[in-house]
């Protein structure tokens, strides 16, 4: 699960930096949007680089379902929800934000017993893949609600356009230096992730981190706790001003609810252990986090609700899988695959 007294540690250690040095419109500011742009393009490249493309050629059909139908699916959920009970017209917004399954978090269950060595498998593929989806729909969402210059169409077009010619750069790279030294590849992934950060083009790089690979990979992962750990403390200095407690609970509960919908359309046929295990996935951490430090310049408030809806999910995930250990069915540690 997502560190939860960590997590708790260091927004609050944000929060009592911002109070102290009396920090405020902080999200207004140049280098907040940048800083934030910078940990968006480090978390989406995480996401993808961390994608085996052998594990998903043999689980293609869940993946297109799972970031398809599963993605839709939770955050209509979600939405539909919200918006019912509270009229908040950041519903469709907020729900994008919290459907995605953190990759990260879901590593530490995969070592735990629960899963099925079938079901540990298609958690880790949809976590890997419904990750960078949820975190490009979210933008895409947010042209509909504040249409870009030029109208939707036009803006949709010139960005797709745009992106395609980064992954196109991005390949033509990985081509050139793919049996150079590995120092060459550690400088281009940095620079495609600064450029995207710069330029706002994360579907370029989500393309690009399927196949712009780091040669040891634990390199990243150290740069990608980093991030995390920025983007925790960057939360705190933003709720200074308190949270919306309430909206945030409703949030949470409702996309671990999500969860549990979309694993019941989209496991049948596995064995019903794993069913419901998958259904009690649902973890939120650094995508939603960094989401949330992205919005708050365009929707005030954001981060309020973010941050107790990112605790909710993760303290009823740890409940909900106690009480499966001990009341629900039992999973073999292996079936086939």
């Amino acid at each position: 699960m997502v560190r939860i007294g960590f997590l708790i540690l260091v927004v609050g250690l944000g929060w009592l930096a911002a109070d102290v040095g009396h920090i405020s419109g902080l999200e207004y500011s140049g280098t907040y949007l940048l800083l934030s742009s910078l940990l968006l393009a480090v978390g989406l490249y995480g996401s993808t680089h961390g994608i085996d493309r052998s594990e998903a050629r043999q689980h293609t059909r869940l993946i297109l379902l799972a970031v398809t139908v599963g993605v839709l699916l939770k955050a209509t959920f979600i939405a539909g929800v919200v918006y019912h009970v509270s009229g908040d017209p950041r519903a469709v917004i907020l729900a994008v934000t919290m459907a995605q399954i953190d990759p990260l978090s879901v590593a530490s269950v995969m070592a735990d017993g629960r899963l099925s060595d079938r079901a540990r498998t298609i958690l880790g593929a949809w976590s890997s893949f419904d990750d960078p989806v949820t975190v490009l729909l979210a933008f895409y969402a947010v042209s509909f609600v504040r249409p870009p210059e030029g109208g939707l169409t036009v803006g949709y077009l010139a960005d797709l356009g745009l992106n395609a010619l980064f992954a196109a750069v991005a390949y033509g790279v990985w081509r050139v230096i793919s049996k150079a030294p590995p120092l060459l590849s550690y400088l281009a992934a940095g620079v495609a992730v600064v450029s995207a950060a710069w330029s706002s083009l994360m579907l370029g790089l989500a393309t690009a981190g399927l196949y712009l690979r780091m040669p040891d990979p634990r390199w990243l992962a150290r740069v990608v706790t980093g991030a995390f750990v920025v983007s925790a403390f960057m939360m705190g200095l933003l709720l200074v001003d308190g949270t919306n407690l309430m909206m945030g609970v409703l949030l949470g509960l409702t996309a671990f609810a999500a969860q549990m919908l979309a694993a019941l359309v989209l496991t049948h046929g596995l064995p019903v252990a794993d069913r419901i295990h998958l259904g009690l996935a649902q973890q939120n951490g650094i995508t939603a986090v960094i989401l949330a430090l992205s919005f708050e310049r365009d929707f005030p408030g954001f981060v309020a609700v973010i941050a107790p809806a990112i605790l909710t999910v993760n303290l009823v995930h740890v409940l909900a899988n106690r009480i499966c250990d001990v009341w629900g069915p039992t999973s073999p540690l292996t079936s086939p695959g």
